[in-house]
């Protein structure tokens, strides 16, 4: 196998508080708003990787709730496994990563993050039952998944 036939596999927690409403950080990288998370280490479980990412971009602790879905972007090979969460500790503060927050109510999603990474935070707030499959190519979603 081929360097470039690999994937990575990524985590996100969307945070929800007690109105509904989702926790976006913005990036100081590329000035995306989008659910905190990263790529999960090699030796790292998923729980546990979920929560080193979100605390180091957010500083808050975070329970996973729920799986709600899972999103491949086919232009990097890159799977994200996305899960609803909500905050046990902490306290929110920029980092490194991030330089700005907002609690935004599923209407304000769309306005704020590109479609492949909205729908992610949409997909959690929605909370289905049962976790979403969708492929995108870093900006749009591409077909309607499962």
């Amino acid at each position: 196998m081929d360097q470039d036939s690999r994937h990575s596999v990524s985590v996100a927690g969307v945070v929800v508080d007690d109105q509904q409403r989702a926790l976006l950080v913005q990036r100081r990288d590329n000035g995306h708003w989008e659910a905190p998370g990263g790529v999960l280490e090699l030796e790292e479980d998923v729980v546990s990787g979920l929560r080193r990412e979100v605390r180091e971009e957010t500083g808050l602790e975070v329970e996973p709730e729920v799986l709600t879905g899972v999103y491949k972007n086919m232009k990097r090979g890159i799977i994200a496994l996305v899960f609803r969460c909500r905050a046990v500790g902490g306290t929110l503060r920029e980092t490194d990563e991030t330089c700005a927050f907002r609690w935004v109510a599923a209407e304000e999603v769309e306005g704020l993050a590109v479609e492949a990474f909205a729908v992610r935070v949409l997909d959690a707030l929605r909370g289905g039952g049962r976790p979403v499959v969708r492929q995108h190519d870093g900006v749009q979603v591409l077909g309607s998944g499962l």
